[in-house]
């Protein structure tokens, strides 16, 4: 079941046609919109004549990467972003690059007082929120810990979830707010049993822990979108594919298979955040700026919901 107020679309014969990479989809968001977008597309390309003018955006890691380009090419259309980094300087550097109207903010992840402080910062600008991209994210590949909890879960998924949690208001106060969630096709890396309530330390974890974040970043994301069901807002989780970033530059080794270019990367984030054709559409996970059906753990609607309510927990004193 998809928590979804969305519209059908009638697939246009060119369009079909015009994408040899869309992968059918039988069964999955089959009323949603197909685009003719492929992997090699930008995401200057994919917001062509997409106007957010009026517009408020907050992206979180806008200083490098793909939230770096998902903050220029959003500027670009016209939209007032929101740019968080670990740093004044780094984010300084950053939203000074750009043209178009960008706003640093301070956002380290893996401090909730940090994460409360940015989110009071976007309140005190008393404007709703259009577009939350939630990218920021780590890779490592040793086991860490902060607070004995495993430190990927901790920035890519519960930092974030804070973060959402407690702009719940800017986010359902836009006329049609948009999050979109940055996961990743890692998510199937995850445990066979779905997220390990049990051992949120990581210290048995024999899988993936950043496929272990990247699962609950999906289930956050579904969950997201049934608590949005009544509202005018959407959630949508989406692979960027695999990016030539500095995400990379702490990982056990390196893939010797080509990767995409920030730009490249960032073209189904944007595209999801920005393309009027999804106004409505939530609950989905998207690839090369098309829906894609998830692992099955992904899908799980009471895993989705237990992981709400033990990130709730988690950071109750910060809400």
């Amino acid at each position: 079941m998809r928590y979804v107020n969305r519209r059908t679309f009638i697939y246009g014969a060119l369009g079909m046609s015009l994408d040899p990479f869309r992968t059918a989809i039988a069964g999955y968001a089959d009323d949603v919109h197909r685009s003719v977008f492929c992997a090699s597309r930008t995401a200057e390309e994919v917001t062509e004549g997409v106007d957010l003018a009026g517009k408020t955006a907050l992206i979180t890691g806008c200083n490098s990467g793909i939230g770096y380009e998902t903050m220029r090419v959003l500027a670009l259309r016209g939209a007032h972003v929101l740019g968080t980094a670990r740093s004044p300087e780094k984010g300084r550097t950053a939203c000074d690059s750009v043209a178009g109207r960008c706003t640093p903010l301070v956002l380290e992840l893996a401090d909730f007082d940090s994460v409360v402080g940015c989110a009071e910062a976007v309140r005190s600008m008393q404007v709703p929120l259009d577009i939350v991209v939630l990218n920021a994210g780590i890779l490592f590949r040793d086991k860490c810990q902060v607070n004995d909890l495993e430190l990927h879960f901790v920035v890519n998924h519960l930092g974030h979830f804070l973060l959402t949690r407690r702009l719940m208001d800017r986010i359902v106060g836009a006329p049609a707010s948009r999050v979109v969630v940055v996961g990743s096709r890692s998510h199937r890396q995850a445990p066979g049993d779905g997220i390990r309530f049990d051992d949120l330390s990581g210290a048995s974890w024999t899988f993936s822990a950043y496929g272990h974040s990247k699962l609950a970043n999906g289930l956050f994301s579904l969950e997201l979108a049934r608590h949005l069901a009544d509202t005018n807002a959407t959630s949508n989780c989406v692979h960027p594919g695999s990016v030539e970033t500095n995400i990379f530059r702490n990982a056990a080794r390196r893939s010797t298979r080509p990767r995409k270019t920030p730009a490249q990367g960032a073209a189904t984030i944007c595209y999801v955040a920005a393309d009027p054709v999804l106004a409505g559409v939530s609950g989905y996970y998207f690839v090369d700026c098309n829906p894609e059906e998830p692992s099955a753990q992904m899908q799980d609607t009471g895993l989705a919901r237990k992981l709400w309510d033990v990130s709730e927990e988690l950071v109750k004193d910060y809400l």
